[in-house]
């Protein structure tokens, strides 16, 4: 790696938390608060939290900290839903794939906002060609509408292979068999995702 490519490299800040709760931004000496990281995360500043007195690395539990902040001021971003989902996972033997699987579908997300955003700086006097918005929105919930339909991927499927009556629980999956359909459908849905990616750029 060049000397310009280390130039170019954003260094990694260290945020300490002490025992009073403060947080304390290394690299600017001054303490900050869970709505300056928010900023700094708004920012693409690369930080890392830990315990001032262990050491330990308690970036996840300051970043949850943030979002549920976020959230009690008024703008939800996350469905009552999709956190019933996403707690019913924890402890669960599929949790494992959560994490790789929110993250694919973050990223591919990511990528659309910023192809519409960057619709919206080229468009002629800020005018929005609305055939191009609504394919995006379109691409949207579809993306969406699969990664719902992935928390879960047995439900409306019996043991046979026919449809479940709606509103009656689905039945328990064989683990040998349906761990692997569920790996198959997760590298199904990794492709689509990828081909969304593709069609918007």
């Amino acid at each position: 790696m060049t000397e310009q490519d280390n130039a170019g490299k954003s260094a990694v800040i260290t945020i300490k938390k002490y025992a009073n709760r403060r947080l304390y931004n290394t690299s600017t000496s001054s303490y900050v608060t869970l709505d300056h990281l928010a900023e700094m995360v708004k920012e693409g500043a690369d930080f890392v939290v830990t315990d001032a007195k262990t050491g330990e690395d308690i970036t996840r539990s300051v970043l949850t900290q943030i979002i549920v902040e976020q959230e009690g001021k008024g703008q939800n971003l996350l469905p009552i839903k999709f956190l019933r989902q996403v707690i019913g996972f924890y402890g669960d033997s599929l949790g494992g794939l959560v994490p790789r699987y929110l993250e694919h579908s973050m990223e591919a997300f990511h990528q659309n906002e910023e192809h519409m955003r960057g619709v919206l700086g080229d468009t002629f006097k800020g005018l929005m060609p609305m055939q191009q918005l609504e394919q995006m929105g379109k691409q949207n919930m579809a993306l969406f509408e699969q990664a719902m339909k992935m928390w879960n991927p047995f439900a409306g499927v019996n043991r046979s292979g026919g449809a479940t009556a709606p509103g009656a629980a689905a039945p328990a999956p064989e683990k040998s068999e349906d761990i692997d359909a569920l790996k198959s459908q997760l590298n199904a849905m990794q492709a689509q995702l990828e081909k969304l990616a593709k069609d918007r750029t």
